[in-house]
């Protein structure tokens, strides 16, 4: 009853209801499995319904995407590890988390090839071969970073080291410290703007205007599935907005 009743109180929208529901049955299920209660109070509780076909993520088209890439200055290391970083996250579908958690050695060659290694939400590890763009940003950047390495200590680039890091202030520089998550969102949302791009776009945005373009180019959801890392295609499919273009092609049909 107290479950049922926090739950119908939180002034929220159905899915983070649905998400706060969720992580009280994790807690109680961990409360029983260490014989503090006897039983889980929130397993019996249903939330709101919601369904929903379509996702909410801005998507860009393939070639604002460009745009948002190409717009980035790479005269500094930050510019370079911005370009970077959106495009991992565009050609490979990867979630802003996954992608700030690298480190150095996740990037590495195998068969001729730049490889890279995503530590993905529950501990999964993903590995995807690079795109031949995604290869040439991660190389300038890495070289980048190798130069930085140097520097401070000649001889030494610590494979353990963070991938991405935060800036040093407003000098352009990197430091060894990670970049956070806000720091990402913020980024994002200056590069879009900076690109002409005329909407709101967040980290999202990359991923869900990947998986469209591989759909839209002849991709298989299935192959789509694997790349993003999803558990179901129907989650993949939330991403996927050619439909978008369909209804604009025919609500053009009209003529008044």
């Amino acid at each position: 009853m107290h479950v049922a009743a926090y739950v119908e109180a939180l002034p929220l929208s159905a899915p983070s209801v649905m998400q706060n529901l969720a992580a009280l049955r994790v807690l109680f299920d961990w409360l029983v499995t260490g014989q503090v209660i006897p039983s889980n109070p929130a397993a019996s509780v249903r939330g709101p319904r919601h369904s929903s076909v379509t996702g909410k993520t801005p998507v860009l088209e393939g070639a604002e995407v460009r745009a948002v890439l190409d717009a980035v200055d790479v005269s500094l290391p930050i510019g370079l590890r911005d370009r970077a970083l959106m495009a991992i996250m565009a050609y490979t579908f990867a979630r802003v988390g996954a992608v700030i958690g690298m480190r150095v050695e996740d990037v590495y060659q195998q068969g001729g090839l730049r490889w890279v290694r995503l530590h993905e939400k529950g501990g999964k590890r993903h590995e995807l071969p690079c795109h031949h763009e995604l290869a040439e940003h991660l190389g300038a950047y890495m070289a980048a970073l190798a130069a930085l390495a140097a520097v401070a200590a000649p001889g030494t680039v610590s494979k353990k080291g963070w991938l991405f890091r935060s800036a040093i202030a407003a000098t352009g520089q990197l430091s060894d410290r990670p970049l956070r998550q806000a720091d990402v969102y913020r980024m994002v949302a200056r590069r879009g703007l900076a690109a002409g791009v005329g909407r709101s776009i967040g980290c999202h945005s990359f991923r869900a205007s990947g998986i469209t373009e591989y759909l839209k180019a002849g991709g298989r959801l299935d192959v789509a599935q694997a790349m993003a890392n999803h558990s179901s295609p129907r989650t993949t499919g939330l991403y996927d907005r050619r439909s978008n273009r369909v209804c604009l092609d025919e609500s053009e049909r009209l003529r008044f």
